[in-house]
């Protein structure tokens, strides 16, 4: 089955196909697990060595090499994985592509996140995205699948099944109100974001704020229409990573999101970590040689007090391998 008929519906302000009793209801529980997840998310960011609008960029040649060196720099896995922690990995793999079209987060990077919160004492690391394309075609191509698993991770695929996720209150949105929202995502202790960064059609890029969107269950796809640089920030007011993981090793140009062509990939050299979601996309636009400022789903996740977006307020830290 392809997925991307999915997402919530742009018309007005919950998403669609939900009857106000289940909404009601869905929005009670949803309720519930938010404030689970988001007490983990806030003592998750409290146990970081370095807080606040502060990241960490790695530079290198080897992409697990690269982003153990980045969070080490940043104060280690330990501050946010405990011993008997859940965490859940989110990756982009969203099309069916190879690790060289950089249409996909780079599956040793991925292997590496998942061996590292193993040692740092995670009981359970789980792995999934909610891809565009079929998942049983994007987690074999992009070598994510094969690399997670044998690096210890359970690796999932999400399910349509509604049981799966929840409705869950977007109380500070300004156009939604609320989402379906993936189970795992809101109980698992520890939520790392691991976007790869790439150029995509609709809001210019997509990087860590734009990769909340794969878990998000109902009609997703709808999220991406007019006005994304609003829905964008919206959602990242109830889905916040403990820790953001930009995959800048290889970046894709043009032709996104989807990318194909090896001429729209340039290698970047760079993995960028921050619990900042703003400030790691921030930095993440100079990679395409353009200012943070020119993209409305950045500019607006700052106003909503997401993060930092001036680079001249952004502390950082750069790692050489």
């Amino acid at each position: 089955m392809d997925n991307h008929d999915n997402g919530c519906d742009g018309s007005r302000d919950h998403c669609a196909g939900v009857s106000r009793r289940t909404f009601i209801r869905g929005a009670v529980a949803g309720a519930a697990l938010y404030a689970t997840g988001r007490r983990a998310a806030a003592q998750g960011v409290q146990q970081g060595a370095v807080t606040g609008s502060e990241i960490v960029v790695a530079k290198g040649d080897d992409p697990a090499r690269m982003v153990r060196a980045a969070i080490d720099g940043y104060g280690g896995m330990g501050r946010f994985v405990k011993k008997g922690d859940v965490v859940l990995v989110k990756p982009n793999i969203a099309f069916a592509r190879r690790p060289e079209q950089a249409g996909c987060t780079n599956p040793q990077l991925v292997a590496e996140l998942v061996r590292m919160c193993r040692e740092a004492g995670a009981s359970k690391v789980k792995m999934y995205d909610r891809s565009v394309n079929s998942a049983r075609k994007t987690y074999p191509a992009s070598g994510i699948a094969e690399a997670a698993a044998d690096a210890g991770a359970d690796v999932s695929y999400v399910s349509m099944d509604r049981d799966q996720w929840v409705m869950t209150p977007v109380p500070k949105g300004k156009v939604l109100t609320s989402c379906p929202l993936y189970k795992d995502a809101l109980e698992a202790d520890v939520f790392i974001n691991v976007p790869i960064a790439k150029h995509h059609n609709i809001p210019g890029l997509t990087m860590s704020i734009k990769n909340l969107m794969g878990v998000l269950g109902g009609n997703r796809g709808a999220l991406t229409h007019n006005p994304v640089h609003e829905r964008l920030p919206d959602l990242a007011t109830v889905v916040r990573p403990h820790l953001n993981v930009l995959d800048a090793y290889r970046i894709l140009l043009r032709g996104g999101p989807s990318g194909g062509s090896l001429e729209d990939v340039a290698f970047a050299n760079k993995v960028i970590v921050g619990t900042d979601i703003v400030a790691v996309d921030a930095y993440g636009a100079t990679l395409f040689g353009r200012e943070p400022a020119e993209f409305g789903f950045i500019v607006n996740a700052h106003e909503r007090g997401l993060g930092e977006y001036d680079l001249k307020k952004i502390k950082i830290t750069e790692v050489s391998l």
